[in-house]
């Protein structure tokens, strides 16, 4: 689970049976950082940064649950990555704790907070006494 003193947690994309990690899908957590690492051959590289983290989400499969795994979604400010999926991974619950609370302390490390759009549209809450 941990390797690296740059990151707090490494893990690998699973396989959904018996948990084998057979693909070349890695995922390095640290304080400041979320990469994801993909390809053999050909290798992409998506990096977040934990002030952009705005929501967390866990989900279990049948076939997760059976070999204790998970995904973890993050829903992120990042406009090439929205949202990011650390499928099919161990220790998923301890993860998504972490990834909440180092969100939490980044934005406040920078003093940013994610905001909530409000479109104009949004005219249902005047009112309005003609």
């Amino acid at each position: 689970m941990k390797e690296n003193s740059d990151y707090i947690y490494v893990e690998k994309k699973r396989t959904k049976f018996l948990g084998l990690p057979l693909y070349f899908t890695r995922y390095s957590i640290g304080e400041d950082k979320l990469n994801i690492r993909r390809g053999f051959l050909n290798i992409v590289e998506d990096d977040t940064y934990m002030y952009k983290v705005q929501d967390v989400r866990l989900t279990h499969s049948l076939m997760e649950r059976i070999f204790r795994l998970g995904t973890v979604i993050c829903f992120t400010g990042d406009t090439t990555d929205p949202k990011l999926e650390l499928k099919s991974i161990r220790h998923s619950a301890e993860i998504k704790e972490y990834l909440i609370r180092a969100s939490e302390e980044a934005r406040l490390r920078r003093r940013t907070r994610y905001n909530v759009e409000v479109s104009a549209d949004d005219d249902d809450d005047i009112d309005t006494n003609d």
